[in-house]
């Protein structure tokens, strides 16, 4: 069965051209949201297609950025799809896993999604590294000096304030002051 899933991210648009396309490309069944974020993980309109959908179903978008924004969430849902028996067509750009260009087209998709992670990769431990050479752990600037949890520990202990009295004297939240008492006992 050929399955369409058409998005809009606004209140301002709507799915009508949309779902005329995917009509038009021999859509049975299609599945919508309406002003949903191509980032958020659950939308209503695309988790019912997928629990609807069965293996030799082709799901049909009419561009890649509908099923998510993210290239690595778009190759994760795709590979998913792919473990399940299901195949895409992505109609502006005429990708369809259908047939041998598809797979490779989308391949290629993958390949740079793979890429994109191990760049993040090692943006990441580039940055830590910098941190540890700063004295910093994990990246993050601790909050307080040693003087400064010292400070809290005494404010705490002998003053007998609280931890919201302590983090309003100090500018601080108080988790933040929670985490100091926490981490110096």
């Amino acid at each position: 069965m050929n399955i369409g899933y058409a998005r809009v991210s606004t209140n301002s648009q709507d799915t009508e051209a949309q779902v005329e396309q995917l009509t038009t490309a021999g859509a049975e069944r299609i599945y919508t949201d309406e002003a949903e974020s191509g980032t958020k993980t659950h939308r209503p309109g695309l988790d019912s297609m997928l629990d609807a959908s069965r293996a030799g179903d082709v799901i049909m978008v009419t561009k890649i950025d509908r099923l998510g924004r993210s290239l690595i969430d778009l190759v994760n849902q795709v590979n998913g799809f792919h473990d399940r028996g299901i195949q895409l067509r992505i109609l502006d750009q005429d990708i369809d896993t259908t047939t041998s260009q598809g797979r490779l087209v989308f391949n290629l998709f993958a390949s740079f999604a793979e890429f994109e992670v191990e760049l993040i990769r090692e943006r990441t431990r580039k940055g830590l590294e910098h941190a540890r050479s700063q004295g910093r752990i994990g990246g993050q600037r601790p909050a307080f000096t040693t003087e400064q949890v010292k400070k809290v520990r005494k404010l705490y202990r002998v003053n007998k304030l609280s931890q919201r009295e302590i983090a309003a004297q100090l500018g601080v939240n108080q988790s933040t002051v929670s985490r100091a008492l926490r981490d110096s006992d």
